[in-house]
């Protein structure tokens, strides 16, 4: 599989696109007006203490007040393992006191109406690790399957914090660092150890609230994060961008030197595989199939529901069949989907009806298997009795949809209007209604050209009864600004 990584920097935004063969992946976008603060550090003031939800809300300088739940807060001590079982979470009112400051992290990007969501236990990542001042526990990323792999590096990395008493915290190994040598685990091991008493210092120096570490612009993490073997290419087509990652590369990840490149070419970056148009794609609701059916995906505030249809497709053997097929490369676009999208939290999917039990796991296992390539945590479970499939994917930032769009001010979101029928039965009641209420000589009706049209032509017989009704002549005037919704009666 062959892997590039496109990054389009301007002033006002940076974009990264992750292509696998020939096709957009995965895009994230960082805004200068408002970049994602996850894994920034602050030091904060608890503002107010909820017993009620077993959480506080902390100022930590932004717009809205962070949120923290007392599991996030209780932290293990150093000589602390990772305990079995259920745990107990304490009184919220032991934990935090109004007033009172503290150091926390952002696991969750403000979304929506919500404020970020916080967390005590500190994590700072480096290329191959992750460093958890306080803890004495090393784990490693579930993705590294070999066996004798996972020994060598979390021997290495206990070895070497072992004789480094003058750190306490304790490490997970992420995947990126399967076949890492000693030397590079090490210079990773330094690098933090440098960086967490830097951010001691400042947070032992600065008043709350305010930030003591901030994570690194997007198109460094991208190749922090992002950058694998099979990444054949990194683009970038700002010359200032690609100086600073080569020297991140330089210093970190020498083996991908000569895999970073500048993109001077006249043609945008993101032209060269059609990424634009992709993009503007995952921001509808129909996506289409190839062999002729489609999905339908519909974000809302508590889930996320994805419906498959057969639309055009019929098949050549029989119905099954063609459910099947068209079950399979649904659940194939599904899951590239949620990662192109970054949609997270709770996600339905409605599978077409599939008779055959065997078809059901085939159809299940594709999808857990296009899952495997998704950088995010997912959690899927099997096909329940009424045919659907639930899963659950992590969610740190905004959707694409959340991040490029806003609801809209003519239907509020709800992604549909008002029929002009309605609108004209509901301003015959507001006549109605005023001229119960009010002396008025005559009637002006102040609507949009489609409403007026109406009332002027199909609905000009009820005009008449009404006006015949209340002895009032009623006159319209069309208002061009007016979505079709709005009206206004006015009295003359």
């Amino acid at each position: 599989m062959s892997e590039e990584i496109l990054i389009n920097v301007t002033p006002v935004e940076t974009r990264v696109a992750l292509v696998e063969n020939g096709m957009l992946q995965e895009a994230y976008i960082e805004r200068t007006s408002r970049k994602g603060i996850v894994g920034n550090i602050y030091k904060g003031k608890v503002v107010r203490v909820l017993p009620g939800m077993e959480a506080a809300f902390v100022d930590i300088g932004l717009e809205r007040a962070a949120f923290i739940h007392a599991s996030d807060v209780v932290s293990q001590s150093a000589d602390d393992e990772p305990s079995e079982g259920p745990k107990t979470v304490p009184d919220i009112r032991t934990l935090l006191r109004e007033g009172q400051s503290l150091v926390v992290q952002v696991t969750k990007d403000p979304i929506g109406t919500k404020g970020a969501r916080l967390t005590t236990q500190l994590s700072i990542p480096s290329r191959y690790l992750v460093f958890m001042p306080g803890v004495s526990h090393v784990g490693i990323s579930q993705r590294i399957e070999d066996e004798n792999e996972r020994a060598r590096l979390k021997g290495l990395v206990e070895t070497a914090a072992a004789e480094d008493t003058e750190v306490n915290g304790g490490y997970i190994i992420r995947t990126a660092a399967e076949a890492a040598s000693p030397e590079e685990l090490i210079g990773d091991m330094t690098y933090l150890h440098r960086l967490s008493l830097s951010i001691q210092e400042r947070i032992a120096r600065v008043q709350a609230p305010a930030v003591v570490y901030q994570d690194l612009p997007l198109f460094i993490r991208t190749i922090r994060d992002l950058i694998r073997p099979q990444t054949e290419k990194v683009r970038i087509d700002s010359r200032e961008s690609h100086q600073r990652v080569i020297e991140f590369v330089e210093e970190f990840v020498t083996e991908f030197a000569d895999r970073v490149e500048y993109y001077p070419g006249e043609r945008p970056i993101f032209d060269l595989y059609s990424v634009e148009d992709e993009i503007q794609k995952a921001l509808s609701r129909k996506v289409q199939l190839k062999s002729g059916g489609y999905v339908i995906i519909d974000q809302t505030e508590a889930m996320t529901t994805i419906d498959i249809n057969t639309g055009g497709f019929v098949g050549h053997r029989n119905l099954e069949e063609t459910i099947f097929k068209t079950n399979l490369e649904a659940a194939r676009a599904i899951s590239r989907q949620l990662r192109l999208r970054n949609l997270g939290g709770i996600i339905i999917i409605d599978f077409i009806d599939m008779e055959d039990p065997e078809h059901q796991r085939q159809v299940h296992r594709m999808l857990e298997k296009m899952l495997e390539r998704d950088h995010a945590k997912t959690k899927i479970t099997g096909v329940s009795e009424l045919g659907l499939v639930e899963m659950t994917r992590k969610r740190t930032t905004e959707s694409l949809g959340q991040v490029l769009c806003e609801p809209c001010p003519v239907c509020d979101g709800r992604g549909f209007l008002k029929t002009c029928e309605t609108v004209c039965y509901e301003i015959f009641r507001e006549i109605l209604r005023v001229n119960r209420a009010y002396d008025a000589e005559n009637y002006l009706v102040m609507a949009s050209q489609s409403v007026v049209d109406r009332l002027l032509d199909e609905e000009s017989d009820n005009v008449a009864d009404l006006e015949t009704f209340i002895s009032k002549t009623i006159r319209f005037q069309v208002e061009p600004f007016y979505s079709q919704e709005q009206y206004d009666v006015v009295l003359l």
